[in-house]
């Protein structure tokens, strides 16, 4: 179980933009240039990292099916 723990806290901690690590990424950011980003641009970064986010998703739900069902019943088999 703490494996677990361990493991979600460091995928939260990644650069991508709308986890936690991508918050703090922008915010190292604002503080190297000394001004805040656009509003404009952090909800462009952060639609974009839920893009990500939701890709990612889909990538392993589909590799999950495309295992788990039988040969018959995949595309293209």
């Amino acid at each position: 179980m703490g494996f677990i723990s361990v493991s979600i806290a460091v995928m939260n901690l990644m650069p991508i933009p709308i986890l936690d690590g991508g918050q703090i990424f922008i915010l190292l950011i604002e503080g190297v240039i000394r001004r805040d980003l656009s509003l404009r641009l952090k909800e462009v970064i952060t639609q974009v990292g839920f893009v990500m986010i939701l890709l990612l998703m889909f990538v392993v739900i589909w590799f999950d099916l495309m295992k788990t069902l039988p040969a018959s019943l995949r595309p293209g088999g």
